[in-house]
């Protein structure tokens, strides 16, 4: 079977939306609980057993690189006081993983920024984590569900796996949604399950919507997905639009959707981000 030990987490945007909080530090430092928001993110993708995380970072934003980094002066200081589980905790990383850094110059969207970590991947399959959408921790297992099922479900059958989850009617308009084989409303499940996908509509209203599964913001794909990123035309906005590619690659070689277990929240958005922080908050117990 194809083991997968990469991950692309594209970090160079700004976080307009997080403004002012974002203007000085970038939104992926921003406090989930006791720890920055990114911090979530790439655990995760380490317990479902990546050992390459892919920053595609910008100029400004070194700050990301240098949390993932051993401040060997810090470490010092905290050692020398005797602080040693402190210390131990700020260098939390297995040995066997690494973090790289890549540019993205421009910002010329998520399909030209995935296309960036090709550098690293090369000719490997890959996942990719958004890290404005942090999965819930504390009841899932990172193990074995979510992004866990969607490795073991790439090794098996090479095909290209996006999570999704069901959403309400009323916010289909909100989301890409999937559309499957006929049109179907799938129901939130305590499962990871797996369907094929014929491609995806942006935004549709209700009456054009072809199921209620929108796309959360982790994939795992196949190099060849590199190949239609370097093809694809920039759109909307002057940006390379990753779902063009993801269209090209359902007809090529078909394409898995997996409904997420458990409960993710929007970490770019000033009012989910702190329905998200106190519920982190009072997970660790650091509020009642």
């Amino acid at each position: 079977m194809t083991k997968i030990t990469h991950a692309i987490i594209p970090t160079a945007g700004f976080g307009t939306r997080m403004l002012p909080l974002s203007k000085a530090v970038p939104k992926e430092l921003l406090p989930l609980g006791n720890k920055p928001a990114i911090a979530y993110v790439v655990d995760e993708a380490v317990k479902a057993g990546i050992k390459t995380i892919v920053l595609v970072n910008h100029a400004q934003k070194s700050a990301i690189e240098n949390y993932f980094d051993v401040n060997s002066e810090l470490d010092t200081q905290l050692r020398t006081k005797g602080k040693n589980e402190l210390a131990d905790s700020l260098n939390a990383l297995p040995d066997d993983v690494r973090v790289v850094s890549v540019r993205q110059g421009k910002p010329l969207g998520l399909g030209h920024a995935v296309l960036q970590g090709r550098a690293v991947v090369g000719d490997n399959p890959f996942a990719v984590l958004l890290p404005d959408v942090v999965l819930d921790p504390f009841n899932t297992d990172f193990q074995a569900d979510n992004l866990a099922y969607m490795l073991d479900k790439f090794a098996k059958t090479k095909r290209s796996q996006i999570l999704v989850d069901p959403v309400a009617d009323s916010d289909v308009h909100k989301y890409g949604i999937a559309k499957l084989a006929d049109k179907k409303t799938i129901a939130k499940s305590d499962t990871n399950q797996s369907f094929g996908v014929k491609g995806f509509v942006e935004k549709p209203m209700l009456a054009d919507s072809p199921s209620n599964l929108a796309v959360v913001g982790r994939y795992v794909f196949s190099p060849e997905i590199f190949d239609y990123l370097a093809k694809t035309a920039p759109s909307v906005g002057g940006e390379i639009q990753l779902t063009d590619a993801i269209d090209a690659l359902i007809g090529e070689q078909g394409m898995d959707v997996v409904t997420m277990k458990g409960a993710s929240f929007d970490a770019g958005d000033m009012t989910t981000y702190a329905q998200a922080f106190v519920y982190f908050a009072k997970q660790l117990g650091l509020v009642d």
